[in-house]
Parts: C-alpha cells; sequence; structure tokens
C-alpha cells in the first residue's frame, strides 16, 4: 500500500525515529500506526541488547528540584556528540523527574513506570533514535526541610545539589552550587571535618614544620595558622569565592541560613 508523507510524519513526531525508517516500518505494518510504533520499540530493544556491552563513558549528568525534593542523576552514552543531544538531556530530565515522584529511591530505575512506559522502554527507544548504547549510572534522591539549589555545568559533565537550611535566593543559591562545581570541596565547613581527617592533617603539618627546622614553642602555633589555611582551601563555606575573590561563601549565605550538604557528580576524569 502507499504510505503517506502525513503518516510518516506523524510516526516520526511519536517515535523520534528518521524518517526513512519510520516510512519502512509502516510499510511492513500496512500503515497501522499503534503496530508501527510497537515494532519500532522492538527493533529498538533489540538494538538495545546488542550494544549493551558497549562502553558508555560520556554522558551527562542532570539534576531536577521539586520544592522539598531534589534528584541528581547520571545518564550515559558512548560519545559527547549524543550527550549533547537535545532528546539525550531530555530523556534524562524526564527520568529524574519520574525519581523525584517516586514515593522513595526506586531500586531498579529501569523498572520506573513513566506515562505507560518503564525507563528501559524510553531507553531502548533513545538507542534506536540515537544509534548508541545509553544506560542510568548513579542517581540519588534527596528530601530537605529547608531547600535546595542545583547548577549543570554547560556542556553536563559535572552537576551539583546543595542543600541549605533555610529558602534561599535562587541567584546565591546558584552562585554557591557553581563554587561546590569549580572547586570540589570535600567538606562543607570546619566542624564538618572527620575527627581522623583532622589529626592526619594535624600530624603532617607537625612533621613538616620540625623538619623545617620550627622552634617546638611554637609548633603548635604554626600547626593552627596552617590548619586555617586547609580550612579556606578544603571547606566549602570558608574558601574564597570564585566570581568575587573578596568574599568567602560564608559571606553570601543569609544569617539565618548554612549550608547543610551538597553532592556532587562528575563525569570529567
Amino acid at each position: 500500500m502507499s504510505i503517506s508523507a502525513s503518516l510518516v510524519k506523524e510516526l516520526r513526531e511519536k517515535t523520534g525515529v528518521g524518517m526513512m525508517d519510520c516510512k519502512k516500518v509502516l510499510e511492513e505494518t500496512n500503515g497501522d500506526l499503534d503496530a508501527a510504533v510497537k515494532s519500532l520499540r522492538e527493533k529498538g530493544l533489540s538494538k538495545a541488547a546488542k550494544k549493551s556491552d558497549r562502553s558508555t563513558k560520556e554522558g551527562r549528568v542532570v539534576t531536577y528540584i521539586n520544592n522539598n525534593i531534589a534528584v541528581i542523576l547520571e545518564l550515559n552514552c558512548e560519545t559527547d556528540f549524543v550527550a549533547n543531544n537535545d532528546n539525550f538531556v531530555q530523556l534524562g530530565k524526564t527520568i529524574a523527574k519520574a525519581v523525584s515522584e517516586h514515593e522513595s529511591e526506586p531500586s531498579d530505575i529501569k523498572e520506573l513506570n513513566i506515562n505507560g512506559s518503564k525507563v528501559s522502554e524510553l531507553i531502548s527507544d533513545a538507542v534506536l533514535q540515537l544509534g548508541e548504547n545509553i544506560n542510568v549510572g548513579k542517581y540519588k534522591k534527596l528530601n530537605t526541610t529547608g531547600s535546595f539549589s542545583d547548577y549543570e555545568h554547560t556542556n553536563g559533565k559535572i552537576g551539583v545539589l546543595v542543600e541549605f537550611s533555610n529558602a534561599i535566593g535562587e541567584e546565591v543559591g546558584r552562585d554557591i552550587a557553581m563554587q561546590v562545581a569549580a572547586m570540589n570541596p570535600p567538606y562543607v565547613s570546619s566542624d564538618q571535618v572527620p575527627t581522623t581527617d583532622l589529626e592526619n592533617e594535624s600530624d603532617i603539618l607537625r612533621k613538616q614544620a620540625i623538619a623545617e627546622g620550627k622552634p617546638e614553642q611554637v609548633v603548635e602555633k604554626i600547626i593552627e595558622g596552617r590548619l586555617t589555611k586547609f580550612y579556606k582551601e578544603n571547606c566549602l563555606v570558608e574558601q574564597t569565592f570564585v566570581k568575587d575573590p573578596e568574599k568567602t561563601i560564608k559571606d553570601l549565605l543569609p544569617a539565618d541560613t548554612a549550608v547543610k550538604a551538597f553532592n556532587r557528580f562528575s563525569l570529567v576524569g
């Protein structure tokens, strides 16, 4: 039978698959749109299975915030080209949103249902459209009694969620999340540095001071001074603000608001 251009276009809009593939499957299904969609999905599952052992070292980190719930998630693929594709980015956002709406963090994200389709089926559809192996990497779902801010680096290789004790202005929250992306601090603040880490750092600094020939009576003061530098380099709220070296991150925070925690996912290195 003859397949109209409008029918091919409708199938393409439904599936995102190329025009020639849409026309071919419509010919195979005698113009039955639903059957064509099903056939393309089956082809996608087959294609995904064949590609499942291919390395997925590229991709994007996506974040999603809905009031007091936030999700950070890695969506992996084979090349930067696909990682920057709008459909790939939207797939990541769609999955992150679905995770945020689930009652709890799903144990098997591929079984999560989105508008009648499993995540595994949506991924298969994307494999068919984009021609690469795609999978979900690590992810976290977070809840807060305060607020969240997020930041995604322009190429999507780094994503950050920051949790605050209270509501915070959009620009300030984004700036602090950007600081985490840029500087990758190990700790939020000095009081969150584990005792063992602090003892190890103090021991290193003590040995350095003695090796430098510093008098024993001033070694402890030297350690104290160098620990202050350690905090400024390694604790988020003590760090110099990358956009304004005259300020620290602590200076950006409203008086009644603290940084409670942050999560930073990176596909770099």
